[in-house]
């Protein structure tokens, strides 16, 4: 197909202008009118900032408590009848694990892990504590309603006891499988995205993605592979890459680099940053190293592709950060006449991207809740208190957004009922 790339911002086009107006009413309305003077407004966003992170305090808080409940329960039911020296012994296992996962929460934190550069065996302890914290919570939860249990007759109880206590140690069972199975088992997922108006060469259209690859302890060059060739095995007419090639400082970037080097597409490969380029420090040294092997990330730029009569506009934006102004000034990025795809790695600017007249905003960020529960048709993840555009197609009038989970873990190195995935997008004519 013939090609046309450049990287001129629409301007001074009725559309384009009116696209302009409608963002500017819509950070108008999100910052409301300025009452306060200047510095109780400092004062006032410390407060916000200091309130968002109560929510974090409290989970620690909770899953500390929840370790020594466990603990004692531990203690109550095995350790009972042994000596003095056992019953220490065990105490003070109960201690070290919870000092383990103490150091798993803290060290999880943005503004502790983007300032420390952990080495892989770090990591793997502070992602092991993790994953055994969010499993004691659910073995937790399952003990607590196990007592609730009437008790038989005495000749039942050791099957019943065994019985609870194989309940009880199901949650670890399960994260082991996210850890050292699901992780790893790369999926396709394919969506079809309708789009108003869309020319007819664009019918069809095929788009991979792939983001969130968090190269780094919990996934290797070797393991990364596989996702690369699942892309390339699509034929895809454009690749693009949604930010987090790697977590934080001392990260393998070059490898990452390496592998997305390997993926092929007629139009090229394109790409934006998320936040933990912002974390890791490697803002600048990706987009140049990217560069060199021919892949452009777009910082608030947009390439033009020409495909037969038809021309679509990609634009990418760095991470918008929350609680901000999302996507100011992208709607001059915006081309009239073209079908108009942002990059945006997190999903929340959604809002903001339908109001400027995006056709279609393709982001990542969230992994698809990494560790999701289903129950009663309603799927539980962390990700669901950030932001209502966790995973899946999203539409606001003629506007779509498409979320991936993504590839690589963050935090916990298990994927539960969120695999990881290679998007391949349709664009389809309605």
């Amino acid at each position: 197909m013939p090609r046309l790339y450049c990287t001129v911002p629409a301007r001074d086009h009725p559309r384009a202008n009116a696209a302009i107006e409608r963002s500017r009413h819509v950070r108008a309305r999100a910052r409301g009118p300025a009452l306060l003077p200047l510095q109780w407004e400092g004062v006032t966003g410390q407060i916000v900032r200091v309130l968002r992170h109560i929510p974090e305090a409290l989970v620690f808080l909770a899953v500390l408590w929840v370790q020594f409940r466990l603990s004692r329960w531990l203690l109550d039911h095995f350790v009972a009848g042994a000596s003095a020296a056992g019953r220490r012994i065990a105490r003070a296992l109960t201690v070290i694990i919870a000092a383990w996962v103490a150091f798993g929460l803290f060290g999880n934190i943005p503004a502790i892990y983007r300032h420390f550069r952990f080495t892989d065996a770090m990591n793997w302890i502070r992602g092991y504590a993790l994953a055994w914290a969010m499993a004691s919570v659910g073995a937790f939860l399952i003990f607590a309603l196990w007592r609730r249990v009437p008790q038989l007759n005495s000749s039942r109880r050791g099957f019943i006891r065994a019985s609870g206590t194989a309940l009880v140690a199901a949650p670890f069972a399960v994260m082991g499988f996210g850890i050292f199975v699901e992780r790893k088992r790369f999926h396709v997922r394919e969506v079809r995205i309708s789009v108003p108006n869309l020319p007819k060469d664009l019918d069809g259209l095929r788009i991979a993605q792939l983001s969130d690859i968090h190269l780094s302890a919990f996934l290797s060059e070797q393991e990364l592979a596989p996702a690369i060739d699942l892309a390339n095995e699509l034929k895809p007419h454009l690749t693009v890459v949604t930010g987090d090639l790697i977590s934080t400082r001392g990260d393998p970037l070059d490898a990452c680099i390496r592998q997305i080097a390997r993926l092929k597409a007629d139009a090229g490969v394109l790409g934006c940053l998320g936040n933990h380029e912002i974390f890791a420090g490697t803002e600048n040294a990706t987009e140049q190293k990217a560069a060199r092997i021919g892949v452009d990330f777009l910082r608030q730029r947009s390439r033009q592709l020409r495909f037969g009569s038809a021309t679509l506009n990609i634009s990418g934006v760095d991470y918008q950060k929350m609680g901000g102004d999302y996507l100011v000034g992208a709607e001059r990025l915006i081309v009239p006449g073209a079908t108009n795809i942002l990059l945006s790695h997190n999903s929340d600017v959604f809002d903001a991207a339908a109001s400027q007249g995006w056709d279609v905003t393709l982001s990542g960020h969230t992994h698809g809740g990494q560790v999701t529960v289903e129950i009663l048709k309603q799927t539980l993840n962390a990700a669901r208190f950030f932001t209502p555009y966790v995973y899946g197609l999203y539409r606001q009038g003629p506007s779509s957004i498409w979320v991936t989970r993504g590839i690589g873990t963050i935090g916990v190195p298990a994927r539960l009922g969120a695999p990881p995935e290679v998007a391949l997008i349709r664009l389809c004519a309605t």
